[in-house]
């Protein structure tokens, strides 16, 4: 008896169980999915957080140079004193002629051939250049080459993150000449780890003086704003290092091991600048080598990008093809 009551009363609360499972089903499988995103960005977002931050130096200047104005000719006579200008005017002649008859029409037609000579040599001046064989709109408005090179290295390669960190310390950027070895510098130490080149892709363009500024700071931003932090730069003589967020919370070694650092150069330099399509390593060495020779007086800008930037920290795989896809295998 005893039994069958409970049987008799379990009837019921499984009959209403049942229904309550039918009602809430459809909405299991989307509260599942949910749970399981939440845990796998709030699992990662410490780690991806640290490891973004990246350092940054360079720096330079797009100020067009001020043209040259030739020194005006002077052309003595026998009788002393000078006549300024060139080309064929009446002052250089009128001594060859007295003031015979006809000399309202003989002065009057001098007169009219250096106006003509005048506004002949005015336009080729425009047109060509000026006396030193340079034209006007190219020498304020010179060709320039602006280009992004990016290596990604696989984490073996640390060392590069030293010297990078050491190379932001101590380089001099707020002079030409500063600026020059600091791009020597880093592409001798990124060719100096080849077996650890991993990815590779890189982009140029052809413009002017006046548009290379913005086409510049395209390239960096792009790059910069991969970053979560800067914690350390050294732009234009202004060195500035914080303590990366990974530091804050532990020593920056207890993150899950990641595989790859990335580093970028971004330059604009006077001419043509002609990188190759980077498909293997070999291009990659050869690209490395045409913008670390770039000289002194032809760099105008340059600026150097890593992360992560602090030493033992590394991007993940998924890190590299998510925030980077323009890259290559070499």
């Amino acid at each position: 008896m005893y039994w069958d009551h409970a049987i008799s009363l379990a009837m019921p609360l499984r009959a209403m169980v049942q229904r309550l499972l039918r009602r809430i089903k459809p909405f299991i499988r989307p509260l599942v999915a949910l749970a399981l995103i939440f845990t796998l960005v709030f699992a990662h977002a410490d780690g991806a957080w640290a490891a973004r931050a990246g350092g940054r130096i360079g720096g330079g200047s797009f100020r067009a140079p001020r043209p040259t104005a030739p020194a005006p000719r002077t052309y003595t006579n026998p009788g002393g004193g000078y006549y300024p200008g060139g080309g064929f005017g009446f002052p250089f002649l009128f001594p060859l002629f007295g003031f015979g008859g006809g000399f309202g029409g003989l002065f009057t037609l001098l007169i009219f051939i250096a106006i003509a000579n005048f506004l002949v040599r005015s336009f080729r001046s425009i047109g060509e250049g000026n006396d030193y064989g340079t034209p006007y709109a190219s020498s304020t408005n010179p060709p320039v080459s602006v280009a992004k090179l990016q290596v990604g290295l696989l984490a073996e390669a640390r060392s590069l993150q030293d010297d990078l960190n050491r190379i932001a310390t101590t380089a001099d950027t707020g002079s030409s000449q500063g600026l020059a070895q600091l791009l020597q510098e880093t592409t001798l130490s990124l060719l100096r780890h080849p077996d650890y080149w991993a990815y590779a892709a890189n982009e140029s363009k052809q413009t002017r003086l006046l548009s290379a500024e913005a086409e510049f700071n395209r390239y960096t931003l792009s790059a910069r704003s991969k970053f979560s932090e800067e914690t350390l730069t050294n732009v234009n003589s202004q060195l500035t290092q914080a303590q990366p967020k990974a530091a804050l919370t532990g020593n920056g070694y207890d993150q899950a091991p990641g595989e790859y650092i990335l580093a970028t150069l971004v330059v604009a330099t006077q001419g043509k600048l002609e990188l190759p399509d980077i498909t293997s390593s070999e291009d990659l060495r050869r690209a490395l080598s045409q913008v670390g020779a770039i000289s002194s007086d032809d760099l105008l800008a340059v600026e150097v990008l890593w992360t992560p930037q602090q030493s033992g920290e590394t991007l993940t795989a998924d890190e590299m093809i998510a925030e980077y896809p323009e890259l290559k295998v070499v």
